[in-house]
């Protein structure tokens, strides 16, 4: 664990708590209140990065047991999926001894939470297990994280040495629910909070009326926040009215849309307010480095290019 996690994990863990006291559960997506859901999210991580990390991973923790019919979280009990894949994910089930053993990289929350569902592999594919996350035979590795952004939380990864593994639900069923998309929309609403807040000194600025550059830079962040919302909002109701799709090529554009935004107001917050918000305030400092390391979660290019395959098949697809 790096020093600034070092010192953040105690706070991180009360703030996370606190907030797990206070919204012990979200609406699930494709309910009715998938919006609501979202507006939560967004929420959270307009006051911290690293709390909305991982209460969105234990909202969608719940999310996912409820998907896939099983047993729920018990009370006060904060989760953390760990599902991860690549070179380094090594981590493989075997259902003879109901255990887990190898590696899992990129475990944000490791130390914080109390149970995981993690993905590992096995000869039917892949199965979601929940794990004690204090187990014996889990540890997790040095933390090698240099960046200032999301230092606050550990995200390292960790190894597993014949760790009690519960199955949950199938192999495959965990990737082939529609609700994995629909959880990595609620992502979107986390970087869209962030953004939101990293920009309100810009609208709130006296400078705007005096300054036609200053207003200008407000009216592109303005541009690029509204379509966001307006995409968030739309999806919502879709995945609402037709919760057994996973609109995919949707939560693609969204997610990706919501991403250029924040590179949006980033750029266009520190040139209206130059240098000093991001060396004097601390609030908006860490919101600043957590949010530049945050949206590099999406999968940019590649997700760009997906879509632009989805809407080749489409027939009318920019129709008003």
């Amino acid at each position: 664990m790096d020093r600034r996690a070092e010192h953040a994990a105690p706070a991180l863990a009360a703030d996370a708590r606190d907030v797990l006291a206070r919204q012990p559960s979200l609406p699930l997506p494709g309910r009715g209140h998938t919006l609501e859901r979202w507006r939560a999210l967004g929420a959270i991580a307009a006051r911290d990065l690293c709390v909305a990390k991982v209460m969105e991973a234990h909202y969608d923790a719940q999310a996912i047991l409820a998907d896939l019919h099983a047993l729920p979280l018990p009370d006060d009990t904060l989760a953390a999926v760990w599902a991860a894949e690549g070179p380094q994910a090594t981590l493989s089930f075997d259902p003879a001894t109901g255990t887990v053993s190898g590696t899992k990289p990129w475990c944000s929350g490791a130390g914080l939470v109390d149970v995981a569902l993690v993905t590992a592999r096995c000869d039917e594919g892949t199965q979601l297990v929940r794990v004690r996350a204090d187990a014996k035979g889990i540890r997790a590795q040095p933390q090698t994280w240099h960046a200032s952004g999301m230092g606050g939380i550990p995200s390292g990864t960790v190894q597993f040495a014949a760790v009690p593994a519960e199955p949950v639900g199938k192999p495959g069923t965990y990737l082939a629910r529609p609700g994995f998309w629909h959880g990595g929309a609620g992502i979107a609403a986390c970087w869209y909070g962030a953004a939101v807040a990293l920009a309100a000194p810009l609208q709130r600025s006296p400078r705007v009326t005096s300054d036609a550059q200053i207003a200008a830079l407000l009216g592109q962040v303005d541009m690029g926040l509204q379509a966001s919302a307006a995409l968030l909002r739309e999806l919502a109701a879709w995945i609402d009215a037709m919760p057994s799709q996973p609109h995919q090529a949707d939560v693609i554009r969204v997610r990706s849309v919501v991403e250029r935004t924040c590179v949006q107001v980033l750029d266009a917050v520190g040139r209206a307010l130059g240098p000093a918000p991001m060396c004097l305030d601390a609030g908006h400092a860490a919101r600043w480095s957590d949010l530049t390391v945050f949206i590099r979660q999406s999968h940019g290019d590649r997700d760009w290019a997906e879509l632009g395959r989805a809407v080749h098949t489409q027939e009318g697809p920019w129709t008003l």
